[in-house]
This record gives C-alpha cells, sequence and structure tokens, in this order.
C-alpha cells in the first residue's frame, strides 16, 4: 500500500484513533459512555464498525478524542 493512497490515510488515523484508547485504557463501550456524555449518540457495534473500516469523519475523530481526554497526538511514525 502506497503512503499516499486513501487506504493508507484510513489506515493511519484508524492507527491513531485505536492507539489514543489503548493508551488511555478506553474500551469501546467506555467510549460510547464518554460520547454519550459529550451528546455524541454512538452505540458500541458502530464504533466497532468505523474503526475496523477506518472510515470516519474528521468531526468524530475530534469527538473520540476529546471524550477520551486526549489533548495531543503524534503524528509521526
Amino acid at each position: 500500500m502506497s503512503e499516499g493512497t486513501e487506504e493508507a490515510w484510513d489506515a493511519r488515523v484508524k492507527g491513531i484513533i485505536k492507539a489514543e484508547l489503548k493508551r488511555k485504557g478506553v474500551t469501546y463501550a467506555q467510549l460510547v459512555d464518554k460520547l454519550a456524555d459529550a451528546g455524541v449518540k454512538e452505540t458500541e457495534p458502530n464504533i466497532r464498525n468505523k474503526l475496523a473500516r477506518g472510515k470516519f469523519t474528521a468531526v468524530f475523530f475530534l469527538q473520540c478524542l476529546t471524550a477520551i481526554g486526549c489533548k495531543n497526538i503524534a503524528l509521526d511514525n
């Protein structure tokens, strides 16, 4: 997979969010609760599917990172 392909970008954002969830020790079920506290309605299967595909909006990406208290992300590999 070439670095500039859409699939590569999908994999990169998916990896960032999964790494932050792991770093914070947050499960998908806990993420559902944290998003709900922020007024975002999601289900665990929906989150699992979005993250498995790596296809989601920038808004969802930021909602998740904000919900888990992520203040900084590393963009380098």
